[in-house]
């Protein structure tokens, strides 16, 4: 198959991700566009229209034209215009879907979603199992990590000296970041060896690299995971997060672990009380990290997620 995935902005750097992943089964080709960047945070680009000449422009109507499967990212669809292109006139004869990453507008107008895609009898797809309580119908595509990519393994180093405790929000303000430096600084008072790191505006291999270093990541208590636990979870650190019982559920069944790595703080005391333990211990940070990383190679490789998109794929 010859995939082409669109997207104004790419979502956490999954555009990119996927398509590498793609691309590196050998089986099926894979193409990404992109129209903009948000954050700064430079994720690895394909086809990115403010970089592309007039040969560029050709290339994407040539991909087109001879795709077989247009896969939309974030609120993107058959309306997006390319330059003078638009995809609409491009449609006839592929495979469409559209792939829901937790845009405020979705989240807060599932209903105008779930009718449109009635309508156009589209599959869907969510990036977290949270977003099947917006959207029923979907599929559940777990993000996908590179785990043998350097920057996402293990450093092999058991720290000395401080604790660094890290997190890297997009947005602070719905990742419950005023809480964790609330709850870090509160703990100097007993562990003055730990320090507080919250990664922003760093672009991605920066971001990567500072987390690699740390000892312990926070994600958010919002009861679903972001791509930072993921990651951090691949590099081997213990990643705290509020996951609820809904998205535990579903990462049971991906998985197949009735155990999950995750350490799980779902309030203030409760984040408080694991980091206490995580920061007094560092035989805990070890083999919690040693879970993580278990985990993320042996369950939410590559290949079982690529496994769920095919899936799809053969059905458009």
């Amino acid at each position: 198959m010859n995939i082409l995935m669109l997207t104004e902005n790419d979502p956490a750097g999954m555009g990119i991700a996927f398509c590498q992943a793609i691309n590196r089964t050998g089986e099926h080709t894979c193409r990404l566009i992109t129209k903009q960047e948000r954050y700064g945070i430079d994720f690895e680009k394909d086809l990115h229209l403010p970089d592309l000449d007039g040969s560029g422009l050709d290339e994407i109507e040539e991909l087109l034209t001879s795709s077989d499967i247009f896969h939309f990212h974030i609120l993107s669809d058959e309306s997006m215009e390319i330059g003078p292109l638009r995809v609409r006139d491009y449609i006839r004869g592929k495979g469409l879907v559209n792939h829901h990453h937790g845009h405020p507008d979705f989240r807060a107008n599932p209903g105008k979603y779930r009718e449109k895609y009635r309508e156009l009898n589209r599959r869907t797809l969510v990036s977290t199992p949270d977003l099947l309580k917006l959207l029923p119908e979907a599929c559940w595509i777990p993000n996908v990590v590179p785990v043998n990519d350097p920057r996402f393994m293990p450093t092999g180093k058991q720290a000395k000296g401080k604790v660094r405790i890290c997190q890297s929000p997009t947005k602070k303000e719905l990742k419950n970041t005023s809480e964790f430096i609330a709850v870090v600084d509160e703990l100097k008072g007993r562990y003055p060896h730990i320090e507080c790191v919250v990664i922003e505006n760093t672009v991605y291999d920066t971001c990567l690299s500072i987390k690699r270093s740390s000892d312990i990541h926070f994600d958010h208590m919002q009861g679903y995971y972001g791509v930072s636990s993921l990651e951090s979870l691949s590099q081997g650190k213990p990643v705290i997060a509020g996951l609820d019982d809904w998205n535990i559920g579903h990462i049971q069944s991906f998985s197949g672990r009735t155990k999950l790595p995750w350490c799980i703080a779902r309030s203030r005391v409760e984040l408080r009380d694991t980091l206490s333990e995580l920061i007094e211990d560092p035989g805990l940070r070890k083999t919690r990290g040693e879970e993580a990383r278990e985990f993320m190679v042996n369950c939410w490789n590559e290949a079982n997620v690529l496994g769920i998109l095919m899936d799809v794929y053969a059905t458009l």
